[in-house]
């Protein structure tokens, strides 16, 4: 499941992503468009912030059910990083 939302400059209506688990009250970004700073918090007076808030939200308590649901059937989840398979420090070489 992708985990984030989409956001809507106030400025120049420009659409760009960030995650849902960063969307929060206090939480302030610049929009990669025009770099105005966007505050994030859920009393907004600005309609592109509150729908950009709201659907964070849903999809925070989407992921939360999904882990919970994995950590009841006792499915885990994929680690998200792999183990490198270079050469390690203890195959070095020795001199």
């Amino acid at each position: 499941m992708d985990d984030s939302v989409q956001i809507k400059c106030n400025r120049c209506k420009n659409v760009f992503r960030d995650r849902a688990r960063r969307l929060q009250n206090g939480y302030s970004r610049q929009c990669p468009c025009c770099e105005v700073v966007l505050f994030f918090d859920e009393d907004s007076q600005q309609p592109n912030i509150k729908s950009a808030m709201r659907s964070a939200r849903h999809l925070r308590k989407q992921l939360r059910e999904l882990e919970a649901a994995g950590a009841l059937t006792g499915t885990s989840s994929p680690s998200r990083s792999r183990r490198h398979s270079g050469r390690g420090r203890s195959d070095a070489r020795a001199d």
